[in-house]
């Protein structure tokens, strides 16, 4: 079959698309063959190595979706056939992949391949950070960065749902827009100087009550100032380097704050939580109120040009690679 695989950590240029060898799926394992996958910044950070990768040469890609081929000893509940989507399998960047079946879900009949394999990562990421992280409910104010990304725009539309005011901070009048058409209350230029300082004049001085940080080491600060007393950061990505070290009394200085990074394998560990969280985004996708946009598909040989987009942030909403 055909992958993606990496053989030494670099640029785009090291990922090497080539003729594999895939085994047949082990104890606990699902072969699903890939009708698309999705693309995230977590394969950026495991080809440069800043997230070191089990081994190398190792095949990038957390998510995707396709049908069941065959599955491993002690599975139960998949059979060839079935229309499936995962999350956290690397491997992904494949024609074919033998899937834990731990953290396989099978695809509602309304959800297409390309919208399956775009909404998994980070859909369920979305779900953590609004339901498990900080719980938002109707009158709080939150503050999304990169709010026409991937995860920023599921962010959006989603606190929307729950009756949240959306503030979002973007890159570009293009991505204002974007971020406006799906929710978002305001929309901040984050590149500009003093973002906090807009978002005190929104909140009429009282700040947000959370942030969601993807952006990392160019918006820490300011998202700190954002906050009202008692506020969330909360940080899921460094898209534009990792948080510096800093003094924990920060946080109390700037108003007894909370800070967390939370990951989301670790809310993936138990296998009831996978399924009641796939749930949950399922049904907030099936009602209408969010919906997944696909706004570039590439074949899987050209994956390092998807990076070079991703990278250079010339992308919104989801990305996808037809194998």
């Amino acid at each position: 079959m055909k992958a993606i695989r990496v053989h030494q950590h670099g640029g785009p240029d090291v990922l090497a698309y080539e003729n594999v060898e895939l085994g047949e799926p082990g104890p606990g394992e699902v072969r699903v063959r890939n009708r698309a996958i999705g693309v995230n910044f977590v394969d950026v950070y495991l080809r440069r190595g800043s997230y070191p990768p089990p081994q190398l040469p190792f095949i990038p890609g957390k998510e995707g979706a396709g049908e069941v081929i065959s599955v491993g000893p002690d599975v139960e509940g998949f059979k060839p056939g079935d229309r499936v989507a995962y999350a956290e399998a690397l491997g992904a960047y494949a024609q074919e992949h033998n899937v834990p079946a731990h953290f396989l879900v099978h695809l509602p009949d309304d959800i297409d391949f390309e919208t399956g394999a775009a909404m998994m990562l980070k859909g369920l990421t979305a779900q953590y950070l609004l339901r498990r992280t900080f719980r938002v409910e109707a009158g709080h104010t939150v503050l999304v960065h990169a709010a026409a990304g991937g995860v920023g725009l599921i962010l959006t539309q989603w606190a929307k749902h729950l009756g949240a005011t959306v503030i979002g901070t973007v890159g570009s009048p293009e991505k204002a827009r974007l971020a406006r058409a799906n929710g978002a209350d305001h929309v901040i230029d984050y590149s500009s100087s003093g973002f906090a300082d807009h978002v005190r004049e929104i909140t009429k001085g009282e700040g947000v009550d959370v942030v969601y940080d993807g952006i990392g080491k160019t918006t820490f600060e300011g998202s700190l100032d954002s906050l009202r007393p008692f506020g969330h950061f909360v940080s899921f990505g460094a898209a534009s380097g990792p948080i510096p070290p800093f003094d924990i009394t920060t946080l109390a200085i700037k108003g007894s704050l909370y800070a967390t990074w939370p990951l989301l394998p670790a809310h993936l560990a138990r296998r009831e939580d996978v399924l009641a969280m796939s749930k949950d985004l399922f049904d907030v996708v099936a009602s209408g109120a969010v919906k997944i946009p696909v706004h570039a598909r590439l074949p899987l040989s050209e994956a390092a040009e998807a990076h070079r987009r991703l990278e250079g942030r010339r992308t919104t909403g989801a990305m996808v690679l037809l194998p």
